[in-house]
């Protein structure tokens, strides 16, 4: 089943955009499955866990942190993470710096902006992502690399809603590009949302349940 929902997933995404398979409280047998049917990026949304996937499964897995950063936890994974999608403050670029610094590697970051209506909804407003991108503070950080935006849109069924929350977070993904920023990943779009995701500028979606089935979720 994984394999099957993996091959139909792929050859729907345009070539632009990377695929994220969501594996958080799936078995390694599953990830296993999605592996062997080609995919290499599989992201988590907590640290411990996605540090014990890394040290059972193939080395080639790239692992993405998708889920809300807890600021202590970092040094579990900077020796391995690929990309962590959900960065949303200064405080916490600084300790992925820091952690990067100490494993030798430069760790690739995108900022999380809010961009739901939803007040639990984590992120940083636009403003702040454009002061944070050109500000001298950040500039002093050589051991991260922001490489683009994050975003999380409302969970709704409303399209319109929808179209206008990924739509205005590519305006300012173009707009940052337009000044001095060089960014070329926009994370956007779930399982429920990522064609209209792609169709308003998305090159990254992150997709767990069309691959491996509902969420076994952990007590």
């Amino acid at each position: 089943m994984i394999a099957n929902n993996l091959r139909h997933l792929q050859n729907k995404l345009p070539k632009h955009v990377t695929l994220v398979a969501v594996s958080k409280t799936k078995p390694n047998a599953a990830i296993l499955d999605a592996y062997n049917a080609g995919q290499r990026i599989f992201g988590e949304n907590k640290i411990q866990e996605m540090a014990a996937k890394h040290a059972e499964l193939p080395k080639d897995i790239q692992w993405h942190m998708i889920g809300h950063l807890q600021r202590n936890k970092v040094k579990y994974m900077a020796h391995f993470v690929e990309l962590i999608h959900g960065v949303d403050s200064f405080k916490t670029l600084k300790e992925i710096d820091k952690q990067a610094k100490k494993n030798q590697r430069v760790i690739k970051c995108l900022l999380q902006a809010r961009i739901a209506k939803e007040e639990t909804k984590f992120g940083l407003s636009f403003s702040d992502i454009n002061q944070l991108i050109t500000s001298e503070e950040l500039s002093e950080l050589k051991n991260i690399k922001i490489i683009g935006l994050m975003g999380m849109a409302t969970f709704t069924e409303d399209q319109a809603q929808l179209k206008e929350e990924f739509s205005s977070l590519k305006e300012l993904f173009d707009t940052l590009n337009k000044t001095n920023a060089s960014l070329d990943t926009l994370s956007m779009g779930m399982s429920g949302d990522y064609p209209l995701a792609i169709e308003n500028g998305s090159t990254m979606v992150r997709v767990g349940s069309a691959i491996f089935g509902a969420r076994n979720y952990i007590v």
